[in-house]
């Protein structure tokens, strides 16, 4: 049997968090498709909350920290990952950026990624379009269609008939998950190789 690694990242600040609470949501979703699929699951939740201190000491430094690197390494290592960010000032977190922007920028080429926010308000649920997945698609990530905001209204609401509730959001945007991360080829989606322009140069021959 097959298995897949998915990785989440959570950059509540607080504990218990809405923002960790929507991050195990959407784990469990994707593991129960992928379970169906007859697929092993490892999960592994990072929490940047514990790792504030290492990163701006990175920042400061140039260099990261045994757990802040080994961090890195399980979110470039994983199948799929999935990343959800509090809302400060309309955009993602400052600790989420920072984090991401420690990644290698084709560290995560091709890996299917699941972004989530949460918030006070459903006002800033454009987020997910203006910030989250212009981030990931530098990144050259597969972000797939399905996003999830989480305001404060929406915990416990199960919609209605126009509005789609969150738990289906959960429940869809985790099969959305689920399906492309099992659907990826095995390995890497690697560059095309950069030919150097003096050996194309070379390579020219005269008629």
């Amino acid at each position: 049997m097959q298995t897949l690694k998915l990785v989440a990242v959570s950059a509540g600040l607080s504990s218990p968090s809405s923002t960790r609470l929507l991050t195990d949501r959407l784990l469990q979703a994707a593991r129960y498709r992928l379970a169906e699929q007859e697929y092993a699951v490892d999960v592994q939740v990072v929490e940047l909350r514990d790792l504030a201190v290492d990163i701006a000491n990175n920042f400061a430094t140039g260099f990261p920290s045994g757990r802040l690197q080994d961090a890195i390494d399980t979110v470039t290592g994983a199948d799929g990952v999935i990343a959800v960010t509090p809302v400060f000032t309309a955009s993602y977190s400052g600790l989420f950026k920072s984090f991401f922007d420690l990644i290698d920028p084709a560290a995560l080429t091709g890996t299917p990624v699941l972004i989530g926010a949460t918030g006070g308000t459903a006002r800033h649920s454009l987020v997910l379009d203006h910030a989250l997945r212009p981030l990931f698609a530098y990144l050259r990530a597969l972000v797939v269609p399905t996003a999830v905001y989480a305001a404060s209204e929406d915990w416990g609401s199960g919609g209605d008939a126009y509005t789609e509730g969150l738990p289906s959001r959960i429940t869809r945007a985790g099969n959305e998950f689920a399906d492309t991360v099992a659907a990826r080829p095995a390995g890497r989606v690697e560059d095309d190789e950069v030919v150097p322009f003096e050996r194309q140069l070379a390579d020219l021959r005269l008629d």
